[in-house]
């Protein structure tokens, strides 16, 4: 495909892109249609948890495909009962009901949650959430989520999600009324900036609800699945959510989400909930490859160590340059600049070879597959450090 065939006229336009087409990843790395290569740090947002066209997962989806696509689901199948297992027996969480991504499953999640304050809350429906956060596109994950260009975009939004500033315990006191049927929120507002809940936070906010009588909803959209260096990030406060969401990660590159929740909050009837693709024997067959590899022996410890090493080289570059702090966990980092440049360190970088994430004008976001290597790790730095230098000097 030359770029001069490059004709996308036929597609909506929903954001600015780059005039050229992706046609074939592998691993850390991904091809343009003209040939050139990119190390990607960034991976589909967090997606591609093994990065590029993993073989465990291209396997999976190949002999599934062979065998059964999609029965409908008003039936059970292999592939989803085995993975709804592998997500109980690896959490807190009792029961699984599969979706097609993060914001059908946060959508799920605020569902449920109002079905259980209308039967144990006297019909409680308010879900205090926080500022900055992202919940997701369909308009009541909109209207939950905390971004500032959301205001007044698509009016009227959905009613009962009262913001408050992330680590701010006062404040969710404050927000809870006799309508409150739970508090939501990211273990770290990756859109944000990649802003982590503290532990302590994290444990007020359990006792809270556990003395309010309210559900603790976790969005582990991005921040699951190993993203962080533990398989799910609640496992750093040692809290455990009443609800969970998960996407992204956990089907590696294929659409799928789950929403989890304990056995006492699971209260829908027949009708309640529902989708055509829930739980399709072919993306949960990826999901349990993901699985079976993300709880392999050794994998986690290989995220976190080589967290720690993008940490220290980030921090390293921080320091030379008299730029801002290092935030996140495991694979889930930000690097403060300290000014609005990071969209032209950004651009320059994909035109350099590098892809990376500017989430805020003064953040820049990595992301990379947890199967990343000491060595392109050294490579993107490499290709980064003269890139910042350029507008920091």
């Amino acid at each position: 495909m030359e770029q001069t065939m490059l004709d996308t006229s036929a597609l909506m336009y929903i954001t600015d892109r780059p005039p050229l087409a992706m046609v074939r990843g592998e691993g850390s790395w991904l091809w343009d249609h003209t040939g050139k290569r990119y190390l990607d740090f960034v991976q589909g947002w967090a997606v591609n948890a093994l990065g590029h066209s993993p073989r465990c997962v291209v396997d999976a989806i190949k002999e599934q495909a062979e065998t059964l696509l999609n029965p409908s689901p008003a039936y059970f199948n292999a592939p989803m009962i085995e993975l709804a297992k592998l997500l109980t027996e690896h959490s807190v969480l009792d029961r699984v009901f599969f979706t097609s991504c993060g914001a059908e499953a946060n959508e799920g999640a605020i569902k449920l949650a109002r079905k259980w304050g209308q039967l144990h809350k006297n019909g409680a429906y308010e879900i205090i959430t926080m500022n900055h956060a992202f919940h997701g596109r369909t308009l009541a994950t909109m209207s939950a989520s905390g971004k500032e260009p959301w205001v007044n975009l698509y009016e009227p939004k959905v009613q009962g999600f009262p913001k408050v500033e992330l680590n701010d315990i006062d404040g969710v006191k404050r927000a809870i009324n006799e309508r409150t049927v739970g508090i939501m929120l990211e273990p770290i507002q990756g859109e944000a900036g990649v802003y982590p809940v503290e532990d302590d936070t994290m444990r007020a906010l359990r006792a809270l609800c556990d003395e309010q009588g309210l559900l603790l909803i976790l969005d582990e959209v991005q921040t699951g699945i190993g993203r962080t260096g533990k398989l799910f990030a609640y496992e750093y406060s040692g809290v455990e959510p009443d609800i969970m969401t998960l996407a992204k990660g956990i089907g590696a590159g294929v659409p799928l989400g789950a929403l989890l929740a304990k056995e006492k909050v699971c209260c829908f009837v027949a009708g309640d909930q529902g989708g055509t693709y829930c739980g399709n024997p072919l993306v949960t067959a990826a999901g349990c490859a993901v699985m079976n590899t993300v709880t392999a022996p050794g994998f986690l410890e290989h995220v976190n160590a080589m967290g720690v090493y993008l940490t220290k080289g980030l921090q390293a570059l921080s320091a030379e340059l008299g730029l801002g702090e290092v935030r996140g966990r495991g694979l889930l980092l930000a690097l403060n600049l300290c000014q609005p440049i990071s969209g032209k360190i950004a651009a320059d970088a994909m035109a350099a070879g590098l892809l990376i994430n500017a989430p805020q004008p003064e953040s820049l976001r990595f992301m990379p597959a947890l199967t990343v290597t000491q060595d392109e790790i050294d490579q993107m730095l490499a290709m980064l450090a003269p890139i910042v230098r350029k507008y920091t000097n």
